[in-house]
């Protein structure tokens, strides 16, 4: 019986002594620690603000080049209409019209008044 009465003495020291309470490890998410975590939520910031910063820089360049475009659409226009008034100059001071013009306001002719003028093109 000494035999039994000192199985239970063991089994009530086993008691008593607190064995070490093993808390169950945290689950890591995807297996990452918290460096982890903090260095990937980083670099993905960082990509998603580079890639944002780039279609802004290309919207900004495609709106600077279609105001180029309207800007030489519209310097064409203007030399059109220069050249279809200096067409008009041209034809308007033709020596015969001037001359037309001098005799249906009644002005003569001076020989000694009269002043040669060259074009210079």
């Amino acid at each position: 019986m000494e035999s039994l009465a000192r199985k239970v003495q063991r089994e009530r020291q086993k008691q008593l002594v607190k064995e070490p309470v093993i808390k169950p490890k945290k689950k890591r998410l995807y297996g990452l620690t918290l460096g982890e975590k903090i260095i990937g939520i980083t670099f993905c910031a960082a990509l998603c603000f580079g890639g944002f910063h780039i279609v802004s820089n290309q919207v900004a360049i495609y709106q600077l080049n279609k105001n180029i475009q309207e800007t030489r659409a519209s310097i064409q226009e203007q030399q059109k209409i220069n050249e279809d008034l200096q067409v008009q100059v041209d034809e308007l001071s033709t020596y015969e019209r001037i001359w037309a013009k001098a005799k249906e306001l009644d002005l003569q002719f001076r020989e000694n008044n009269v002043k040669v003028v060259q074009k210079n093109d």
